[in-house]
């Protein structure tokens, strides 16, 4: 779908509801046992909304994907406006393990969907990245954080923590390498 004009009032509730329900699917880990058009069924919508909406399975994932990175983002922004930078970076990445946490069937299902659509991965990649560069940025600006160190880093850290949330033990883990992370930031 093309963002170029706004939506409707109603347009736009239909299209959440229906980017709501596929967040559902996704976390129970049923995205791939539905029939595309029972997602407008369970949205409460029509299957022509759908297809207005999202045409392909493919393109209401995509969407489910761009819209967990917006706000993932946009919680990144909202802590660094609100908290000294130190405390902003380490709530943003706690959050992060967090939101993985949450939502593992989410990110199992994104990856596996997402897999041959390496632009649209990198898009999200680069901005989270960019927020985890402000984060680091200003702790720096703050003088809390070490500045040898770049985000980059700290990506690769949180990539790991992803690729590994099939360990037993893992949310322990997660959080013990977000400590190491941040106590190898610190000056």
């Amino acid at each position: 779908m093309v963002a170029d004009k706004p939506l409707r009032a109603d347009a736009r509730r239909k299209r959440e509801a229906l980017l709501t329900k596929a967040r559902e699917v996704f976390d129970a880990g049923e995205f791939f046992t539905l029939r595309f058009d029972d997602f407008a069924r369970l949205a409460g919508v029509g299957t022509g909304t759908l297809y207005r909406h999202f045409p392909t399975r493919d393109a209401l994932a995509e969407a489910v994907y761009r819209g967990e990175v917006a706000a993932l983002c946009d919680r990144a922004r909202q802590l660094q406006s609100t908290l000294p930078a130190a405390e902003a970076l380490a709530a943003f990445l706690h959050a992060m393990v967090d939101h993985m946490d949450a939502h593992q069937g989410l990110a199992r299902t994104l990856a596996t969907l997402m897999a041959d659509r390496s632009g649209v991965l990198a898009e999200g990649s680069r901005a989270l990245e960019e927020a985890v560069t402000d984060l680091v940025a200003a702790a720096v600006r703050e003088g809390t954080v070490r500045d040898d160190v770049g985000s980059g880093t700290v990506m690769m850290a949180l990539h790991g923590i992803g690729a590994a949330h099939d360990r037993p033990g893992w949310r322990a883990e997660a959080d013990g390498v977000i400590t190491l992370v941040l106590d190898g930031l610190r000056r």
